[in-house]
């Protein structure tokens, strides 16, 4: 029973990088479990292994050696088709660039995710107008990312993020590029979805004031876990 309750298995996860001639390995021998309805913080010095082990954890990249399991498929052994609606609907990404496309409008941008998914468009039109009520934003859905503030663009990001309902949220460093109290109100705003919705939130940071929301904290060094910390 308690299996079930495991969403994302890392099992001696190794990621090896080639330069050259040689071998540099970002990830040695990782293994952790992250259970379902957690908010964990990934944190570590520049270069201990953070953003690689993002890209795993987000099917984004498979590891070199070792197995990942997301809700008990094993992301290196299923095809690149599969893996890809694995991902999509699955997991949400939020990413301190916000990552928007700057021709499109909020309400397209939010659309987006559920059009690779192939969403029937009354089912995506209806939860893109819902999701971006939800976040604040239902007045501006057909501005242009420009048009909007640092703090708005994020809030869109978060938007397209859930708009598909994803088990898990996957923020990398998702308050850098905003002020402080913008940041609360982002944190806060994963905060509840933790809380209250019961989403699975990881969450890149190298600061240490924002791992402090998080109920497990994973300290990496030198591409190794340091330390696993639990409220």
């Amino acid at each position: 029973m308690k299996e079930n309750n495991i969403i994302l298995h890392l099992d001696n996860v190794w990621k090896i990088y080639k330069m050259g001639e040689v071998d540099v390995p970002a990830l040695r021998g990782v293994t952790v479990e992250i259970k379902k309805g957690d908010f964990v913080a990934i944190i570590g010095a520049s270069g201990s292994g953070k953003s690689t082990m993002m890209n795993l954890i987000g099917c984004l990249d498979i590891p070199s050696k070792g197995n990942i399991l997301l809700k008990n498929q094993d992301i290196t052994k299923i095809s690149e088709s599969d893996l890809a609606t694995l991902r999509g609907r699955t997991i949400g990404f939020i990413f301190q660039q916000y990552n928007l496309i700057p021709s499109m409008t909020i309400y397209a941008n939010v659309l987006l995710p559920m059009e690779f998914l192939e969403y029937d468009d009354k089912t995506a039109s209806e939860k893109t107008r819902k999701i971006l009520e939800t976040v604040g934003l239902g007045k501006y859905m057909h501005h242009l990312p420009t048009q909007l503030s640092g703090g708005e663009q994020q809030r869109v990001s978060i938007a397209r993020s859930l708009v598909t309902d994803p088990e898990i949220i996957l923020a990398d460093e998702p308050t850098g590029n905003l002020d402080s109290v913008t940041g609360k109100s982002i944190m806060d705003m994963f905060y509840n979805l933790w809380k209250k919705e019961g989403k699975t939130v990881i969450m890149v940071t190298h600061d240490l004031k924002l791992a402090e929301y998080a109920h497990t904290t994973i300290e990496l060094k030198d591409g190794q876990i340091k330390t696993i910390n639990k409220k």
